[in-house]
């Protein structure tokens, strides 16, 4: 039997797609394996976002090349939107790879991973994107088995003046409600506790459909009639499209946490009309007394990019200010990659590294005040807590999430007493607040069947 290593680098959109290509592998004979120098393939699923992610793709790259040059019998394959944004020319920077596939060519991994026995020289495959990925295909779920991905909708109908996304992964592609549901029905089987909805652009579902097509309101309906997960996340929303009647729904189906994931990249008019993003500040605030009417216990979070071209002082101030003001639950804050291909790149202008530096710090100092003060208030209160297992930092603690907190993005709870397996949701008193992170104990369970 053949073995094969994966390394899923960037979203977690990224992530299923690399368990798509597990699952295609498992099903051609492939075994999963843990360490690289056991396995014959070598996989690593890149992200291509910006120069950073480039970066760690590149390194990754080459510590799997380090293995295959001691084994040169193993074969090393890259995927992904970094193949997708440089095409050929990774070829002869990593001669040391096998096979490039872009972010089209996935779900025929197997016929091109096993082509390599008999090719004498590196292949490269990039073609326009138009896969779209439906519920027949395996999946090895790379995750613990109490929470899963599903990503509800490829490529993206924006365009942000700083994003390649479009280029990368395609325009809008709705799957069909009938496929989500049935995906969801087999996920459940499983035992998934809580799942997490991804798509660039979430509210944009069935827009690309035609008239008559369901949305988002109509997607989370038949999610919730057809499986009995407990927990349903919704990653991520675009500021214009977060509707009453999205919020309404979500305040009367409690299995849908109270967590808005909402990137609003700014909340300079200036800047965000620079950014191509289609609302304005008035826009953001009348979004925010709506959530906080409808859902007032709902977390948000969101991001905001510093050094955009053109982006002043005052530009900065007003984030800070709305910071203070709004006080939102979870905020990361990023530096503009000026990146070529996106409609940004030759704007004038430009900040330098420095500024993008100093204002990241500042901004990260302020929200670090802020989710401190906003954790602090939940000491002695009693949260839905799901137990993800032993925790990373000691195994004397368990480790889990309220609904409040995102998987591989936010912080988590430490539990100090209590017992409990990975899946269960428990009823934690929280004892102890830190800025990201909060201490609790076990009160009660609710265990997983």
């Amino acid at each position: 039997m053949r073995t094969v290593f994966t390394v899923s680098l960037g979203c977690p959109k990224n992530l299923v797609d690399t368990e798509l290509m597990l699952g295609l592998l498992v099903e051609a004979g492939f075994a999963p394996c843990e360490e690289a120098e056991e396995a014959d393939l070598l996989l690593v699923n890149t992200c291509g976002f910006i120069q950073s992610a480039v970066e760690e793709g590149i390194e990754e790259i080459l510590t799997l090349a380090e293995v295959k040059e001691r084994y040169p019998e193993k074969k090393l394959v890259v995927v992904g939107c970094m193949v997708q944004r440089y095409g050929a020319d990774l070829a002869s920077e990593l001669p040391e790879v096998d096979l490039f596939i872009g972010t089209e060519g996935t779900q025929d991994v197997v016929s091109r991973v096993l082509g390599l026995a008999q090719a004498k020289k590196t292949h490269v495959y990039v073609a326009p994107p138009t896969f779209l990925l439906d519920s027949t295909f395996p999946r090895r779920l790379s995750s613990p088995a109490h929470r899963a991905y599903m990503k509800v909708t490829e490529g993206c109908a924006n365009r942000c003046a700083y994003c390649l996304i479009p280029s990368l992964r395609g325009n809008l592609r709705s799957r069909h409600l009938d496929d989500l549901v049935a995906e969801v029905g087999m996920l459940a089987e499983n035992g998934v506790r809580e799942l997490t909805l991804v798509a660039q652009d979430l509210t944009a579902y069935g827009h690309d459909l035609g008239a008559g097509a369901p949305h988002l309101v109509e997607l989370l309906r038949a999610l919730l009639a057809s499986c009995d997960i407990p927990w349903l996340r919704l990653l991520y929303l675009y500021p214009t499209r977060v509707s009453a009647e999205l919020l309404d729904f979500m305040a009367a189906n409690p299995r849908i946490v109270p967590y808005l994931d909402i990137p609003l990249q700014h909340v300079s008019d200036s800047v965000l009309k620079g950014m191509n993003r289609s609302y304005g500040r008035q826009q953001i605030d009348t979004l925010l007394g709506r959530i906080r009417s409808i859902l007032p216990q709902a977390a948000i979070r969101t991001t905001f990019m510093v050094g955009f071209p053109g982006e002043t002082e005052e530009d900065v101030q007003q984030l800070a200010d709305f910071m203070q003001a709004q006080q939102l639950a979870h905020v990361g804050i990023f530096g503009y990659s000026n990146e070529e291909g996106c409609a940004a790149y030759t704007l004038p202008n430009q900040c330098s590294e420095e500024e993008k530096s100093e204002r990241h710090q500042r901004l990260m100092a302020l929200q670090n005040g802020i989710s401190l003060a906003r954790n602090q208030t939940m000491i002695g209160r009693v949260e839905k807590v799901l137990v993800e297992g032993w925790s990373r930092e000691t195994d004397l603690l368990l480790e889990g999430r309220t609904r409040f907190q995102a998987p591989e993005i936010d912080g988590c709870v430490y539990i100090n007493a209590g017992v409990a397996n990975p899946g269960d949701i428990v009823d934690v008193r929280i004892t102890e607040a830190h800025p990201y992170d909060l201490v609790g104990e076990i009160i009660g369970a609710e265990r997983s069947v």
